[in-house]
């Protein structure tokens, strides 16, 4: 592509042909502000909304010599000679119009916002010293729609479009679009009918690019802290694995490390009777899941004895095997392929895993009844509050979690109830549902839970541990939005696998297996780009996302190497529970406990 130069506030840069306005202003380090622009989700590059119109410039050579406004965001540089001012007091006078007409129709709620603090609508009217509302009129009042994960709240709407893109055009879920026209114009469902009867995923993505308080997560602390102080309760707390290579950012850590031992004590002094790890409940789900997945490579080799092959035998064996951890993927599955429901793995996520674990086995032990036994999840995913308010998971109308709280949300109580995890020294877990491996550790980032199966699956199959680095299956891991391998698990027998992360990507590996059902025999797919390192409730990234992710998961995997053990059928404590309680993997007490079922169409 050829380059071409345009002048901006007198500096000339080269770029493409085609680049932006705002893609040259960055190049020199010009600020534009920007409020509909997300480059993270294609807002602004692919599609270009420009919908808010807070990056207006003056430039010339758009239409002819004459001056004129437009959208840095959306206006592509074709030629030698544009001339563009981002500080003219043109562009500097349009830009506060356009911040005080959107403040003009914007509820005056922010000191009890969710969003406070990290409003982008608020930052701008701070930096552009807005003191006043200076229009007064009428004011949209939409009621709010409350959902178990999402909360929106539609008069914060500022039109930006971000989560309409990012649910659309990168997880193509297509459960939100634009109603209305004018003054009354809003994104929001279809005929704007609850989000809990659309298709929604919950996977978050939309509250995390909303720029505003119009779409968040469904906040649960207030329960949390009335059950920290309600003395007939015993809390615990299990806690995901890729919070803990997110949480550290808010207390100077570099981005990615681990503070696993500090959030371990941040926990115990909000309160929590006991503090264990989600990665405990992956090694489990490793156990069922890969034993799942045993039995189907088995059935097909069966079938090839009896000359049985192909996409047929596959079908019969019920592969490829699709990992089922993740509930916003799940949602998903349930409405956009309801033709394949028959070959996910029935193993419950790590958490459903774990509150069921904690209710039964762990209860038991303790000796306190089941309701009296409040599981909090700390989680990166707006997901998990949905899954755990499923009615399949509450056995006798006690459900295996209580109550879900984001990275994002521990955080504020952290903040709160005063702790600062830099000051804390480094604590373990408790025992017995707080041994992990390396295994149980990367389940948090994309292509990790089939890492981990196929650490265990080699052993299942062949009475042997991988050895050596061929305990690290580096073919399905980095950030790539769909990966493909071909991976030995035993002499001579390889199978096909492949990964994705992000829905959009999901659909494009669920397109291959309905055109060809043979193409793969396990394949992992988790809804949020990257995986949960990426969730809709961890801390957001507000610079370079590809850096800061890819330092999410070196952290994750920098755990695992140091773990003393790594595959999770090692787990002594895993061990000690199958042998006190479930008996064997894939039992019948087992799969009472453990696993589920999908529903086609669950919801809209």
């Amino acid at each position: 592509m050829a380059n071409v130069t345009v002048s901006i506030n007198g500096t000339k840069v080269e770029v493409p042909a085609g680049s932006t306005i705002l893609d040259a202003a960055n190049r020199i380090g010009v600020h534009i502000p920007t409020l509909c622009y997300c480059k993270d989700v294609g807002c602004g590059t692919e599609n270009k909304p420009a919908s808010c119109r807070l990056c207006l410039v003056e430039a010339t050579g758009i239409r002819g010599p004459r001056k004129i406004l437009a959208p840095a965001c959306a206006t592509p540089i074709t030629r030698d000679g544009m001339e563009v001012w981002t500080n003219s007091r043109r562009a500097l006078k349009a830009r506060r119009t356009v911040i005080e007409l959107l403040l003009s129709d914007h509820p005056q709620t922010c000191l009890t916002c969710t969003k406070n603090q990290a409003c982008e609508l608020q930052q701008l009217a701070a930096e552009f010293g807005i003191r006043e509302i200076k229009y007064q009129g009428a004011m949209n009042r939409l009621p709010v729609d409350t959902s178990a994960a999402l909360v929106r709240d539609l008069s914060k709407c500022v039109m930006c479009r971000r989560c309409e893109t990012v649910c659309n055009k990168v997880q193509t879920v297509g459960a939100l679009t634009g109603n209305g026209r004018g003054f009354t114009a809003k994104v929001g469902t279809a005929s704007m009918i609850p989000l809990a009867d659309t298709s929604c995923t919950f996977c978050g993505q939309c509250a995390n690019v909303c720029p505003t308080g119009a779409i968040t997560g469904h906040n649960y602390m207030n329960e949390v802290w009335a059950a920290l102080n309600d003395p007939s309760k015993t809390v615990v707390v299990q806690t995901a694995p890729a919070v803990r290579v997110a949480v550290g950012q808010e207390y100077g850590f570099e981005p990615g490390k681990p503070v696993t031992g500090k959030l371990v004590a941040g926990l115990r002094r909000l309160g929590f009777d006991k503090v264990f790890d989600t990665d405990f409940s992956a090694d489990l789900t490793i156990m069922e899941e890969g034993n799942e997945l045993v039995g189907r490579v088995k059935k097909l080799l069966e079938l090839a004895k009896a000359g049985k092959t192909g996409a047929e035998a596959q079908k019969e064996a019920h592969l490829p095997i699709l990992t089922s951890c993740c509930p916003g993927w799940i949602n998903f599955l349930e409405h956009h392929y309801p033709d394949l429901l028959d070959i996910p793995s029935s193993c419950k996520s790590p958490q459903q895993m774990f509150g069921a674990v904690a209710k039964s086995y762990y209860a038991e032990k303790i000796g306190i009844a089941p309701k009296d036994l409040i599981v909090v999840s700390i989680m990166p995913c707006q997901a998990k509050k949905f899954e755990a308010a499923r009615p399949e998971f509450a056995p006798g109308g006690v459900r295996d979690v209580d109550y879900v709280v984001t990275t994002r949300e521990l955080i504020s109580m952290f903040h709160e109830a005063g702790i600062n995890l830099a000051n804390l020294p480094d604590e373990d877990y408790d025992s017995p549902l707080g041994e992990s491996t390396g295994a149980g550790v990367i389940f948090g980032v994309t292509g990790g839970v089939l890492e981990a199966a196929l650490r265990s699956v080699t052993y299942m199959l062949t009475g042997k541990n991988p050895e050596g680095d061929r305990i690290n299956f580096r073919a399905v891991r980095g950030l790539d939005g769909v990966k493909e391998a071909k991976v030995e698990v035993a002499p001579g027998l390889s199978v096909n696998v492949a990964v994705s992360s992000g829905l959009g990507n999901a659909r494009k590996v669920l397109d291959m297996v309905r055109q060809d059902r043979n193409r793969f025999q396990a394949i992992e797919i988790m809804a949020c780009p990257g995986g949960c390192i990426n969730g809709g409730g961890q801390p957001l990234i507000k610079h370079d996302r590809k850096a800061a992710l890819e330092r999410r998961m070196e952290g994750l995997y920098a755990e695992d190497a140091g773990k003393p053990v790594r595959l999770s059928h090692e787990n002594s404590d895993i061990q000690k529970l199958y042998r006190e309680y479930l008996g064997e993997p894939g039992s019948e007490k087992a799969h009472h406990l453990l696993h589920t079922v999908y529903h086609e169409n669950l919801r809209g």
